[in-house]
């Protein structure tokens, strides 16, 4: 099984996504085996083609219509064949270098998620505004004290990640939703470093607007949670 798999989302991110696949290659030569799946949600400006020409160890993976990031997310996580999941953005403002000083940590890690919180925004100004008005919501229904749940950075355990109830705008919760499962959330510094090209795929009234609905439908999901249940097979003697 391969260590780790590295999950981008991709819409129009030509001019992007080929350097941050190079990024991710340098800073993961000397670490252990790895993948990068690529999820070009129907992307119309050479993103695909520009992944694969970036280098080694990327799959491509394309949807035949826009679905979101969630959606998208879900695709390359049940496609995973390593032991943890990394989840990048594809505008290249996630730092490959900091998952690269986080891995030595997972080598010996207990299941949890290693949620990025931002040290720096380079956001604009709409999308500050509409981040400070998800996560009061989210705080006050969820209890979910996760500094900055919007960021792309993330690692899980594979099969944590591969049995997270999906639903449009699942990728805005998942501090919540693995807390719900049971495993610990660990917050760790990253970089936020500016896109190179092209512009944000969200504005305000994309995040407003399911803000409330879809921290409702998590609340309800957290609260009518209940805990697998051990089964023991038993069969009869032979004859």
């Amino acid at each position: 099984m391969t260590d780790l798999t590295i999950v981008i989302p991709v819409h129009n991110e030509s001019g992007n996504i080929g350097a941050l696949i190079k990024e991710i290659n340098a800073a993961l030569m000397s670490g252990p085996t790895y993948e990068v799946i690529i999820v070009d949600d129907a992307s119309m400006d050479g993103s695909a083609e520009e992944a694969l020409n970036a280098g080694e160890h990327v799959t491509v993976l394309r949807h035949a219509q826009r679905t979101g990031k969630s959606r998208a997310l879900a695709t390359g996580f049940q496609a995973a064949n390593g032991r943890w999941i990394a989840t990048l953005d594809g505008d290249g403002q996630n730092d490959p270098m900091d998952l690269a000083r986080l891995l030595p940590r997972l080598a010996s890690a207990a299941p949890a998620l290693f949620a990025g919180i931002r040290k720096r925004r380079n956001d604009g100004a709409i999308k500050l505004l509409t981040s400070k008005f998800a996560n009061f919501v989210r705080r006050r229904l969820l209890n979910d004290d996760c500094k900055d749940t919007a960021c792309g950075f993330k690692v899980m355990p594979a099969h944590v990640a591969q049995s997270l109830p999906y639903f449009d705008n699942m990728h805005r919760f998942l501090p919540a939703l693995v807390r719900r499962a049971g495993l610990p959330v660990i917050e760790v510094d990253v970089e936020d470093r500016p896109r190179r090209a092209g512009i944000s795929k969200y504005g305000f009234f994309d995040r407003a607007s399911v803000a409330v609905l879809d921290t409702v439908g998590v609340f309800w999901l957290i609260r009518r949670y209940s805990d697998p249940v051990t089964v023991t097979q038993m069969k009869s003697a032979e004859n």
